[in-house]
């Protein structure tokens, strides 16, 4: 499992500290974009979404592929622009209009949308799939998110010889966990290791190994699932729930 360690780190000595490491760069806060992509095994360029939907704010696009020209290649990659809450139709527009090559882009799958949807994404031959928690699966964890999780992934063994590249976005919290996400991002070491007033600041590096040591499965055993009775059938009817991941409370 690759980890993605998310950006802004500050000062600029702490984040010196963390050379060498995988690095998760926002086009919301793009500060340590160019250092980074110096300094780190590989950058995933974030597009943003999840922070300007929070925010109330709405993407260019445009300039976030002006962004990416001189800063996508291997190993670095993008994961495509998105619509928090937005259809299918919508993601899947955005989705044609990516200008780069597909091996270096990511599709977003929001776990609130059909799993043959899911299905659908990775046939469309791009080099990584995320899992957005969306809907009823707002919080990475919970059980309905399990339960969620779990029927995505039978559903991938059922119809794939080998499992494809899923990444977990603000999923650094799963990791150890039954889930064989082939890499995850989160913010954790740049939130926390300062401590803020709750416990001692720590070296973010440090903090950033123990994570770099937790890792999950390459195999995925069938489980079995059981609908909630009292949910809708469809979980696009679902309405969203906004929180956080484990790592971000």
């Amino acid at each position: 499992m690759i980890h993605y360690h998310g950006t802004p780190i500050t000062p600029h000595s702490s984040l010196y500290r963390m050379a060498g490491k995988h690095f998760c760069v926002s086009y919301y806060r793009k500060d340590n974009d160019d250092w980074c992509m110096q300094n780190g095994q590989s950058v995933m360029w974030d597009n943003g979404a999840f922070s300007f939907y929070t925010k109330g704010e709405d993407p260019d696009w445009n300039g976030f592929y002006k962004w990416l020209e001189k800063r996508l290649g291997h190993p670095h990659w993008a994961v495509i622009p998105d619509v928090i809450d937005g259809s299918i139709d919508d993601n899947l527009a955005l989705i044609r209009q990516f200008p780069f090559s597909k091996e270096l882009g990511a599709v977003v799958w929001h776990m609130a949308e059909p799993i043959d949807h899911l299905k659908r994404l990775i046939d469309l031959g791009f080099g990584k799939v995320c899992f957005g928690s969306s809907g009823a699966f707002w919080e990475v964890g919970s059980e309905s998110w399990e339960t969620r999780c779990d029927k995505a992934f039978n559903a991938l063994v059922q119809t794939y010889n080998s499992i494809p590249h899923i990444h977990m976005l603000r999923g650094l919290s799963m990791a150890g966990d039954r889930y064989p996400f082939a890499s995850a991002d989160s913010t954790n070491v740049a939130t926390s290791f300062k401590g803020y007033g709750h416990t001692t600041a720590i070296c973010p590096e440090r903090m950033a190994r123990r994570i770099d040591s937790v890792q999950c499965p390459i195999i995925w055993k069938e489980r079995a699932t059981q609908d909630d009775l009292f949910l809708p059938s469809d979980p696009l009817l679902f309405d969203a729930i906004p929180s956080c991941d484990k790592h971000e409370k």
